[in-house]
């Protein structure tokens, strides 16, 4: 006879993990996408605020900024797909997904749903793999 405490606290855990899946697949999509789109640009730019289209000239006007950037998304994309060194790539893309937020918080706000939506599910992967954390603050 099975109990309904087994039976629940399965399809749970089951859940829990894909549900976590997803979003690593789906945060490691977008990044590829959005890297891969600063060397091929097969995303029209939309009409930016003038205080965000001068941010973004000054980091194309480098001749690297924006690639490094790109570099970072594409190997983090990578990464977070195939699952490899996930907590590493997470926390190297940390500061990024912050800075896009920044950006659209207060340069460009048009695009803010979308800069929540990365911190969000980069936050909830971070949560799930805090314990290879929990060493840098012991």
């Amino acid at each position: 006879m099975l109990s309904l405490s087994d039976n629940n606290a399965k399809p749970i855990a089951i859940m829990n993990s894909t549900f976590t899946t997803i979003l690593r697949i789906l945060l490691g999509v977008s990044l590829l996408i959005f890297g891969a789109n600063k060397f091929i640009a097969f995303i029209p730019i939309f009409d930016m605020a003038p205080a965000a289209a001068n941010f973004m000239e000054s980091l194309n006007s480098t001749g690297y900024v924006l690639y490094v950037v790109a570099c970072l998304e594409i190997v983090i994309g990578i990464l977070l797909l195939f699952k490899k060194w996930v907590p590493f790539a997470l926390i190297l893309l940390a500061p990024i997904v912050v800075n896009i937020l920044l950006f659209h918080l207060f340069l460009d706000v048009s695009g803010a749903l979308v800069a929540v939506f990365m911190v969000t599910i980069t936050g909830v992967l971070i949560y799930k793999y805090w314990k290879s954390y929990s060493s840098l603050f012991q």
